[in-house]
């Protein structure tokens, strides 16, 4: 039986050797990203862009059309959602919503392990987003997708996964692999994504209860507070740590014994968020 080091080990060659296909955004998304990096970028162009997506753009419709972003009156058109939305906000959740797609296998025990990874993620992207509220210097879609992409190093421990049949179909197992691998994958992905660093060091940071800095509160500590939030009350390691030594608590203004019943007053929000990225067709 392989260990997780010798499984490392084995992941990385395969990276370097282009043996195993690393996940990546798809071509939309980079395109919509490029163009709002543009200033000559407009709500048509942006728009016309999204508009050769058709799936992108009836979910983008369907997000303007949310709880979260309902106007008086409803969205029928892209460029309506995009002038609702705002460039900015618009490449969000483009990336967002693309990702969803990533996350599917070709073994039904390792397509319900990435459905399982997705779900945590989003969950942990919805309680991320609510707490930025508070903390204005951070954006929330960016809070979002800082929680969306924090283990996106798992899927390709799971492509390679998928090549052992015994590993694939011990869950205990993989977990352990990739609690260990996915955090330093993760942060490898994002930059060859070119995420600027304050997001691409989320994957690696937001699993260290040690992690510190001075200043405010950035999107690891964000990401980290909002996984442990997540896993309150679970049997998993992190939900036994003694959060008064977690540091990320303080900059992100949250009490150390704060808990599930005093998170109450945004459990709509949260539920609303975790709607719209689960509900996207």
């Amino acid at each position: 039986m392989t260990t997780a080091a010798q499984f490392f080990d084995t992941l990385k060659n395969s990276i370097a050797n282009n043996e195993i296909r690393l996940p990546t955004l798809p071509e939309v998304a980079l395109r919509v990203r490029d163009e709002v990096e543009n200033e000559l970028a407009t709500a048509d162009s942006l728009a016309t862009l999204i508009s050769t997506d058709p799936a992108l753009s009836a979910r983008l419709m369907q997000v303007a059309n949310s709880p979260l972003y309902r106007g008086r009156s409803d969205i029928d058109s892209v460029k309506m959602a995009v002038t609702r939305l705002g460039l900015s906000l618009v490449k969000n959740l483009v990336v967002s919503l693309a990702m969803k797609q990533m996350f599917q296998a070709t073994s039904d025990a390792l397509d319900k392990k990435m459905r399982a990874v997705w779900d945590q993620s989003v969950q942990v992207a919805a309680i991320a987003r609510v707490l930025s509220g508070a903390l204005p210097h951070l954006d929330r879609e960016q809070a979002l997708l800082a929680g969306l992409i924090h283990n996106i190093g798992a899927l390709p421990v799971l492509t390679l996964a998928e090549e052992d049949n015994a590993l694939s179909n011990d869950g205990d197992r993989l977990d352990r692999y990739i609690q260990a691998i996915a955090p330093t994958i993760g942060s490898y992905i994002l930059k060859l994504w070119k995420f600027p660093p304050s997001l691409n060091s989320v994957p690696a940071n937001a699993v260290k209860p040690d992690y510190d800095h001075d200043g405010p509160a950035d999107y690891s500590d964000l990401v980290l507070v909002s996984r442990l939030q997540h896993l309150l009350g679970s049997d998993h390691p992190a939900a036994r740590l003694d959060w008064s030594k977690i540091t990320a608590f303080d900059r992100v203004g949250l009490s150390h014994d704060a808990n599930v019943i005093e998170m109450e007053d945004h459990a709509e929000e949260i539920v609303e968020v975790e709607q719209m990225l689960t509900n996207m067709a």
